[in-house]
């Protein structure tokens, strides 16, 4: 059943992360309540899913010319300075107080998406 688990929730954050909002969003909360893994691991385990996955987006939005250089290299930067210094507090912070900090951001990010408002319905 795990192994299945496994799958499954592999399958739907590549298919998650294929559409742009993120496999994190699923892979983490699917590691750490169903197959019951340390949220630290679940996020290590995330991480490395993150990497090839990112490559084939990358090359993709790089082939389709979709990507504005000028304003990806700071935020790529900063999101280097910003992963360091985030790994570096994950360490230090119990793995059930990370589990709380990462649902209430999955939370409040839900509520932002339901909340925001639709240009295209503004337009209208």
């Amino acid at each position: 059943m795990s192994l299945f688990l496994s799958v499954l929730s592999g399958l739907a954050a590549g298919i998650i992360s294929g559409m742009g909002i993120g496999g994190g969003t699923i892979l983490i909360p699917a590691l750490s309540i169903f197959l019951r893994i340390d949220q630290h691991v679940a996020q290590g385990v995330n991480l490395l899913y993150f990497i090839p996955t990112a490559i084939i987006a990358l090359i993709v939005h790089i082939k389709n010319k979709s990507i504005n250089y000028k304003l990806a290299l700071p935020i790529v930067l900063l999101g280097i300075a910003g992963a360091v210094g985030g790994s570096a507090l994950a360490l230090v912070i119990h793995a059930s107080v990370l589990r709380k900090l990462f649902g209430g951001f999955l939370f409040l990010m839900g509520i932002y998406e339901i909340c925001k408002k639709n240009p295209q319905k503004q337009k209208k």
